[in-house]
Formats: C-alpha cells, sequence, structure tokens
C-alpha cells in the first residue's frame, strides 16, 4: 500500500482475515468449511483522510468495517492501531507474550523449518495445480510465521537476538505493570467528585524509572547488528485483535460506527437525548447533569439537529434526522476513527448531499479518518482521499480517487465505472464492457483471480494460485496477471 512518510498512519492493517465457519451438512465430514469474506487484505489508514471501499454487494466490505472495530474478532492478521500507544494501553496481551519468549521463538523455528521443507519440496516439482498448491500451503506457512514473529518482536524488539532474555522479560513486566495502573487511574480520574492527580503524578515517575532501566539495558547492545536490526521491528501500537473485549470495549470511544439504516440501529423507545447521551452515560464522560447536558446541546448543533428535537423519538423523525442522530452517536465520544457504512445510500439526493457535506465539515474540524462503505461512485469520489475496489473478500486494487477514475486497472475496476450511468441523452460511454454473471461462492473458493469467471481477459495464468497486489504506479496497486 502507499507508503507516504509525510502522512501519520492511524490503522495498519496485514493480511486481514474473516472466515465464518458453516455448520457441518454430512455426519462424517472432516474437513470445515468457511465462508471467506475477508481474505488477505492489506491496506494503511492515514490520519484524518478517507479511504473509499467500493464494491457488489456481497464483497465483505460491511464485515471488513466491523472486523476492523473488532464487532466480528478476526480470524487472522494484525490490525494495528496508533490513536493509542502500547504503553498508555498496556493491555494483556503485553504481559502474555513477554512471559512466553522462548516458547514463541522455539515456535517461530518450527514454523520457518516447516516452510523450509515445503518450499525445497515445491521448487522440484514441475509447474502443474500440485506444485501450486504445495507453493501456497508454504507461503500460508510463511505468513503464520511472519505474524507470529512480529507479534514477539514488536514487543520486545532487539531482546529477540539474546540467548537469556531473563533480565529484559523482568524490565518490561516492571514497566507495563506500571503503565496499567496509570491507565486504570486516568479512567478513575474522569469520575464525578474523584481526584486521582496526585496518584498518577507518583505513578508516572515510576514509570519514567522503569523506561529509564530499559534503555540503559537496550544501550548495552547499541552496536550488536542483530539487536539493531530486531529493534527496528518494535512497534508502540495497539495491536486490536489481541486485545480482551473488556479493552477493546474501552478503545471504542476512539472508534465509532455510522450504521446503514438509522431506523435499525437506534432504539425507537428512547428520545433523541437519550440516544446522543448513551455513550456518556456508558463511559462516564461527564462529572454532572449539567455538563451531560450542555454536551448533548453542542452535539445536536454540530451535526444540525434542532434543540427542539431533542424530546422526540427517532421514529417521529424523517431519514435525514435520522441519520445525524446516528452521526450524533459516534460523535459523542470525540473518536478518531469512523466506520461509515453506506450512511447515505437510504436517503433522497438532496439529504445525501447534507450528510456529506456535514461529514467532510466534520472531518476537517475536528481532524476525524474515515472508512467510507458506499455503492455509489459518485459519492465516494465526492468523498474519498483514496479508494479500494474489494471483490469477494479480496481487494483487486487501490489507488488514489483522482488516479482511480482517471486510470482504471483491474477489469471488475472498469466494470464497475461502466455500470454508472451517465445523465445525458447525448453521452456516448468511451467503453461497452459489461460484466455478466454473479458473484461466485466466497465459500473455499479455489485459489487464483476471483474474478476469472467474469473476467473477458482471463487466461490459465489466473487460475491455480492467487495474484498478488502489485504496485504498477506510485500509489496504484491492483492485483492482475495483465500488469
Amino acid at each position: 500500500m502507499p507508503n507516504n512518510d509525510e502522512k501519520k498512519v492511524l490503522l495498519k492493517v496485514t493480511d486481514l482475515k474473516q472466515w465464518f465457519p458453516l455448520k457441518k451438512t454430512k455426519l462424517f465430514q472432516k474437513e470445515q468449511e468457511y465462508v471467506r469474506a475477508n481474505d488477505g487484505i492489506t491496506l494503511n489508514i492515514y490520519e484524518g483522510e478517507t479511504v473509499g471501499l467500493v464494491g457488489e454487494s456481497g464483497c465483505g466490505k460491511s464485515t471488513f468495517g466491523r472486523t476492523l472495530l473488532q464487532i466480528y474478532k478476526q480470524t487472522e492478521g494484525k490490525t494495528m492501531y496508533y490513536g493509542r500507544t502500547l504503553t498508555d494501553m498496556a493491555p494483556l496481551y503485553v504481559d502474555e507474550t513477554i512471559k512466553n519468549i522462548s516458547s514463541g521463538k522455539k515456535k517461530i523455528a518450527e514454523l520457518e523449518a516447516k516452510a523450509e521443507a515445503l518450499k525445497a519440496e515445491y521448487e522440484k516439482m514441475e509447474d502443474s495445480t500440485e506444485k501450486f498448491q504445495k507453493q501456497a500451503e508454504c507461503e500460508n506457512i510463511q505468513k503464520k510465521c511472519n505474524m507470529e514473529f512480529l507479534n514477539l518482536v514488536q514487543i520486545i524488539g532487539g531482546f529477540y537476538s539474546l540467548d537469556d532474555t531473563k533480565e529484559a522479560e523482568q524490565l518490561l513486566l516492571e514497566k507495563f505493570k506500571v503503565a496499567r495502573v496509570i491507565s486504570g487511574l486516568n479512567e478513575e480520574n474522569q469520575m464525578e467528585g474523584v481526584d486521582k492527580t496526585k496518584e498518577i503524578a507518583e505513578k508516572k515517575v515510576e514509570l519514567e524509572k522503569a523506561e529509564k532501566k530499559l534503555e540503559e539495558l537496550r544501550s548495552k547492545y547499541k552496536n550488536d547488528e542483530a539487536f539493531t536490526k530486531y529493534e527496528s521491528y518494535r512497534d508502540n501500537g495497539v495491536d486490536l485483535a489481541r486485545l480482551k473485549t473488556q479493552e477493546m470495549r474501552f478503545l471504542r470511544k476512539d472508534m465509532q460506527m455510522i450504521f446503514q439504516d438509522p431506523s435499525g440501529s437506534l432504539d425507537p423507545r428512547k428520545s433523541v437525548k437519550e440516544l446522543i447521551g448513551e455513550p456518556l452515560k456508558i463511559y462516564k464522560a461527564c462529572k454532572n447533569r449539567d455538563e451531560y447536558d450542555a454536551r448533548i446541546a453542542e452535539i445536536m448543533e454540530t451535526v444540525g439537529l434542532d434543540e427542539r428535537y431533542a424530546e422526540s423519538f427517532s421514529h417521529e423523525l424523517d431519514g435525514g434526522r435520522r441519520q445525524r442522530i446516528g452521526i450524533g452517536r459516534a460523535l459523542a465520544m470525540d473518536p478518531e476513527f469512523i466506520i461509515c457504512d453506506e450512511p447515505v445510500s437510504a436517503l433522497d439526493v438532496s439529504i445525501q448531499a447534507q450528510i456529506l457535506n456535514l461529514l467532510m465539515d466534520l472531518q476537517d474540524e475536528k481532524k476525524l479518518t474515515y472508512v467510507f462503505i458506499t455503492h455509489d461512485l459518485s459519492v465516494v469520489k465526492h468523498i474519498s482521499h483514496e479508494i479500494m475496489v474489494m471483490y469477494l473478500g479480496q481487494c483487486v486494487e487501490y489507488a488514489k480517487t483522482e488516479d482511480l477514475f482517471k486510470n482504471p486497472l483491474h477489469p471488475y475496476t472498469k466494470g464497475l465505472l461502466d455500470a454508472v450511468p451517465i445523465p445525458s441523452l447525448k453521452a456516448k460511454k468511451l467503453s461497452t464492457e459489461v460484466m455478466r454473471g454473479e458473484l461466485t461462492s466466497p465459500v473455499d473458493p479455489a485459489p487464483g483471480c476471483r474474478f476469472a469467471a467474469r473476467c473477458p481477459y482471463a487466461t490459465d495464468a489466473c487460475r491455480g494460485r492467487d495474484i498478488p497486489l502489485k504496485e504498477v504506479e506510485p500509489g496504484h496497486f491492483v492485483s492482475c496477471t495483465r500488469f
């Protein structure tokens, strides 16, 4: 994916998979079948920008959005969040990783050996379906090995190169123990009548001492080449996929979702004021009633809801105002990242424009980051900085918005753009390509390009092995054998 050093990465998604197991249909069925809703998606989401997500119904767009927020716990892959640091959160998986450094290194060595054996085996084979299957198996093991390696080295860094890590383990555990206490005190400090400022200051001094000891230990190996190599992998981001349920619940104040159907996502028994104020109560964000009322009034003004609707119920309002309630709920805790799951698809065109302009104004004002899911290419062109095109659970093309519309490369992307009607009797389309057929089954699809069955350019090279994303132009990635 694009690598822009001037922009800050907020979310870094690597090889994300979301597979849903199917119920076994035969009495003695051994192999478990899966619906591969998302299968190996890699993506960088930059702070203050919008990534548009397009594709046909059933391609896994909404599932991807929900998986990013861990509403669905992802099957495999890493989702690194940089809105908070590892030290800020001090999640429990850090302690588990530190206490199992030796077993972790042993597991990585076993996977490396298995991958090497498979590689040696398939390299001796002639080109055939069996060889491609063997190669795919080897690549999957290598990916698993890389993931295990990153899970360990991103936390311990250069200490991975040491044979004896007991001292490093002790110092790391000491640091994160203090950091976890500070995190808890910060939460208590937000409650009414609670002042933990003094305790927090004392613990911060302890944390500084623990970090100083770690730096002193690291400095002993600063000239060690292996240590320096592994130290470069150290990452202070939070891996959402490894968080416990309660830890992810804490992070939901930073990461919110605007749902497609406001009628279905809003409780009809609660007033507008109660709906918007619900997150404030859950996270105890206001210290008293006056602060709570003032915050709700501020949110309603921000999203363009008149105060006279505060005591109204959602079913009494039109679709545009109901969607504004959904946006208000998402904004209540001042999040950094919002998934917009087709937020304007059920609205009139004039209301769509209002909601889109509101989202863009809020982004400029609050530096929000969006993933915008939609079927409407004109909408995604208007609001997005970059666009990812999905087909059957995979990313087939990724580029800046201007580049994608100016020069679509994947046959599927061209088909989507050709399907957009031009509101003019005199308009002539430059291309007459029409996609035919339906999406194939997402249940354990065969290796190869998943669009091959509908692609007019498909060849034997498109089948038998998965086609990786390739950067064919700066920042423009495509998964196609033609490039």
